[in-house]
């Protein structure tokens, strides 16, 4: 099973701090107190600004940012991009398909307002990471490279499985701006039940500094707030000014330190702190608050429905890439997540399918009203998929033999579908693909080559993905 834990907190490199349920007094005097000077914050933001890591990509790439719109616990490739209306009812489901917009291909009934949108869509109905188990395929998944051993499940980061996450990997070759990473992770971390939490979420051999920031926060509450990007109260802009100019004499008098890890990293962190305490852009994008109440209806009002509202403004005020995973919901079978080893028709139905319609619509049509979908790229993912055969629990289980993502926006060609499964989506037939291609092609899409250099904590140089780019949906 996947997620669990608490939601309304941040946490930033594996150390956490409430964030979204408001700011206590006491924490205020931390962030604002002079002993403090922003150290409390800087703590948590455990990176430096990022520097290419070697090699320079090649512009060729539409896409400016992604929004990696991640379905934890493995969306079921019968219900939506590869329906099997023909196969025996306990391979076919319980459910029909719609027609598309894209002419003869038809889709899961659950998922109507996407059937609508496939003239942007390319989907890939036959990816293959050969492993069932939750951690392990998805550390694939997440940086494109396959666990050592395949089918393992409740592993954790450590060697040989340090390869980074794709947001890692592409702070190696965007900088930081405007106060905020190249790539966020939200609205919490993946993890299995028990809070072990996935390998490849993480800067993994290239050191933590290039770690995705992680907000754990949720941008549904009706007090959401960012308090760290906000001054606290009492504390006005020339007095904040001053504090800068003392950590500005400080970093001086700690200069001849810098090549100790500690000390750059307790620096620059600081120093992070303050172009987000300070820069206005970085607060505005977490100010939720001025979407109007159709837009925030229009991505639903749960908590992955505003995190993915919330990514497009973080892709808009500059950010890179953006991970918005989807996060157990309180109260529902298989812990809310879309690893239905039971219940599978009913969770799909009754809440599964709808909000994951809803909101992943939403974000297709609001780029394109926006003037922001030939530069962002939406690529739909999971773990893997699910089982040809349900279950005698009325569910279906772990298969990652073959199963179906989907990308739009950022130079792919809507309309378009690569790949096919055979009688029962059980395996590929054709047009077969590995995660490490999906990486390749979210890379070129961003207009960096698969032959692009990062180097590692010991400046050891390797592309930042063995991969090809899949040609045909570009």
């Amino acid at each position: 099973g996947t997620t669990s834990g608490a939601d309304n907190m941040l946490k930033i490199n594996e150390s956490e701090y409430r964030l979204c349920d408001g700011v206590s007094r006491r924490e205020a005097m931390r962030v604002g107190g002079l002993g403090a000077v922003g150290l409390s914050l800087p703590q948590l933001i455990h990176s430096h600004t990022a520097q290419a890591a070697g090699g320079s990509g090649l512009a060729f790439g539409k896409a400016k940012s992604v929004i990696l719109f991640w379905l934890s616990g493995g969306p079921p490739q019968h219900e939506t991009w590869d329906p099997k209306p023909h196969a025996p009812e306990q391979i076919r489901g319980g459910f029909g398909t719609i027609a598309t917009k894209t002419p003869g291909y038809f889709v899961g009934e659950l998922m109507p307002k996407t059937a609508q949108l496939t003239d942007r869509i390319a989907v890939l109905r036959a990816v293959v990471s050969g492993d069932n188990s939750h951690s392990s395929s998805g550390y694939q998944m997440l940086t494109g490279v396959p666990h050592i051993p395949l089918s393992r499940e409740n592993v954790v980061s450590k060697a040989p499985n340090l390869w980074p996450s794709l947001g890692a990997i592409l702070r190696t070759q965007r900088p930081d701006r405007g106060g905020l990473p190249a790539s966020i992770t939200l609205p919490k971390h993946i993890a299995n039940v028990g809070e072990i939490v996935w390998p490849g979420q993480g800067g993994g051999f290239l050191g933590q500094k290039y770690d995705p920031w992680l907000l754990t926060c949720d941008p549904s509450s009706p007090d959401f707030a960012v308090p760290d990007l906000t001054l606290p109260e009492g504390t006005s802009s020339d007095r904040l000014s001053r504090r800068r100019s003392l950590l500005n004499q400080f970093d001086d008098a700690v200069r001849h330190l810098d090549k100790q890890r500690p000390v750059a990293q307790f620096s620059n962190s600081t120093t992070q702190a303050f172009d987000l305490l300070t820069g206005g852009g970085a607060r505005r994008a977490f100010n939720i608050g001025e979407e109007s109440d159709a837009t925030r209806d229009r991505y639903g009002r749960s908590k992955f429905g505003q995190s993915v509202l919330l990514s497009r403004r973080l892709v808009e005020a500059g950010v890179s890439l953006v991970q918005v995973n989807w996060q157990q919901i309180e109260g529902k079978e298989n812990n809310g997540s879309w690893d239905t080893h039971k219940a599978h028709n009913a969770s799909l139905k009754d809440f599964l399918m709808p909000m994951m319609d809803q909101s992943f619509s939403a974000l297709i049509e609001d780029l394109e009203d926006r003037g922001m979908l030939d530069d962002t790229l939406v690529a739909w993912v999971g773990e893997f998929g699910h089982t040809p055969k349900i279950n005698a629990n009325a569910g279906r289980d772990h298969w990652g033999s073959v199963f179906s993502c989907a990308l739009a926006g950022g130079g792919v060609k809507g309309g378009t579908v690569h790949g096919e499964s055979d009688a029962h989506a059980a395996y590929p037939i054709a047009g077969q693909v590995a995660p490490r291609d999906i990486a390749a092609t979210i890379f070129h899409c961003l207009g960096h080559s698969p032959e692009t250099v990062m180097r590692d904590q010991g400046g050891r140089p390797m592309p930042i993905t063995r991969g090809h780019v899949i040609e045909s949906v570009l």
